[in-house]
């Protein structure tokens, strides 16, 4: 894989290889977005400034939108808040996430999710950690491509072996049940990492899928370990008539014995990632375990930020803000997915679910035919994305930097408002004129 440049250290005119090091401490290599923020960054970038379009933020825009609920713009500090909250989170809102799962996903089922199904965690990044630290000495599962955060996450824990599954874009990323078993009994496994929809390809494992999914974990004990931040992104409209979410929880028959993991949180799905409000959702035995490392990794999150969560779970207001994420983003969604195929741009798949459209540039002039080329020229024109080969997820490096099967894609975020999709297609425009 390619050898991304390393952020310099220390201050003032001298060279990064004069650098100081240190024998105690590695280098830690930055995850896709913050590489990409971090490049724009050196060209002027902010975060508020009106002449930048960034399409590589995993972020949706904040601000209120039509049908949804009032953004909440206050928050109370009431007597005890400035006491640490539980490691587990505070009990009124793991009662509130069992809720939200029971009425919208499990009614007419005998096994309910409770308190003690929940964890809380300050940021989706303190949950997977928390997950991964609970794991023992297994073989685990991984997809490519998959989510750039999982490649060091992975390699950090050394109790368990990460096992790499491919899949392929000629089969529009699906992967079967029966794929699923095959590997779990072929490659030993005894936990699969996914997440769905994928971010950055928009598959999404649903309906049939899903169901056959859990079940095959649930007769070989395999873990099922789901990042389910972007499971209110759903496009398919089989998954949409089913009411516009889906979750690994509607198929789950009972929630104590099922090895199904869930992770999701406000970050994505309500558009308050700043928030850092995020949840585990899994049998009572894992979440204590997940609970345990909480308290030597994190400690838990903010308890007023946690208390203020509680009414964002109500069914109604969830529903109505899903509603509304599927009117706004579903124009952009198209915008972004024409505008795109319209300049040349080679689509494996039409997002099924996420905010994102994971796209090849192989097709367009020579100069700027892989990822990080295109997005070294889009920097040019103030525009960032992510080059593919970020979520070619390779833990520790083990196989020997080959060159990535995703050095041709992009991954491409609608997450911004309509008339910066617009402006950032304008310039990529410019980008493939002058390009040779």
């Amino acid at each position: 894989m390619t050898q991304f440049p390393r952020a310099k250290t220390g201050t003032g005119p001298q060279a990064a290889s004069e650098a100081p090091t240190f024998q105690a401490f590695r280098e830690v290599p930055r995850t896709g977005v913050i590489f990409v923020t971090t490049e724009a960054q050196r060209r002027g970038y902010s975060p508020s400034s009106n002449d930048w379009c960034n399409l590589g933020q995993g972020m949706p825009e904040a601000e209120a939108l039509p049908g949804a609920p009032p953004r909440i713009s206050e928050l109370p500090v009431l007597e005890g808040d400035h006491e640490y909250a539980p490691v587990a989170g505070l009990w009124e809102l793991r009662e509130a996430i069992a809720s939200y799962y029971n009425d919208l996903f499990r009614r007419g089922m005998s096994s309910k999710y409770s308190a003690e199904n929940v964890a809380i965690s300050g940021g989706g990044r303190s949950a997977l950690t928390r997950v991964a630290a609970s794991l023992g000495n297994i073989n685990l599962g991984h997809f490519l491509p998959d989510y750039t955060a999982y490649e060091e996450l992975l390699g950090v824990f050394r109790l368990f072996s990460p096992i790499p599954i491919l899949l392929e874009p000629e089969r529009g990323y699906a992967f079967s049940g029966a794929d699923l078993r095959r590997e779990i009994l072929g490659r030993g496994l005894a936990a699969i990492l996914a997440s769905n929809p994928s971010n950055p390809t928009g598959k999404v494992i649903g309906g049939r899928d899903l169901a056959e999914w859990v079940a095959v974990g649930r007769e070989l004990d395999c873990a099922l370990i789901f990042d389910e931040f972007y499971s209110h992104y759903i496009w398919r409209p089989d998954l949409v008539a089913n009411g516009a979410i889906e979750t690994a929880a509607r198929y789950v028959e009972d929630v104590d014995r099922d090895p199904v993991v869930i992770l999701d949180g406000l970050t994505k799905n309500w558009r308050y990632p700043g928030w850092r409000v995020t949840w585990t959702v899994a049998p009572k035995k894992v979440i204590e375990g997940c609970v345990s490392a909480g308290s030597f990794l994190d400690g838990g999150g903010s308890r007023p930020l946690q208390r203020k969560a509680i009414e964002l779970l109500a069914p109604t207001a969830a529903m109505a803000e899903t509603k509304a994420i599927h009117s706004v983003f579903g124009k952009k969604r198209g915008k972004l997915l024409n505008g795109l195929r319209d300049l040349g741009f080679e689509i494996d798949l039409p997002p099924e679910g996420t905010f994102y459209v994971w796209a090849s540039a192989k097709n367009l002039p020579p100069s700027i035919s892989d990822g990080m080329s295109f997005f070294r020229a889009a920097l040019d024109k103030n525009v960032i994305t992510v080059p593919g080969e970020f979520f070619d997820v390779d833990p520790g490096k083990r196989r020997g930097g080959r060159t990535s099967r995703f050095r041709r894609h992009l991954r491409f975020s609608f997450g911004p408002a309509l008339p910066r999709l617009e402006l950032a297609l304008e310039r990529f425009r410019e980008v493939i004129a002058s390009a040779t």
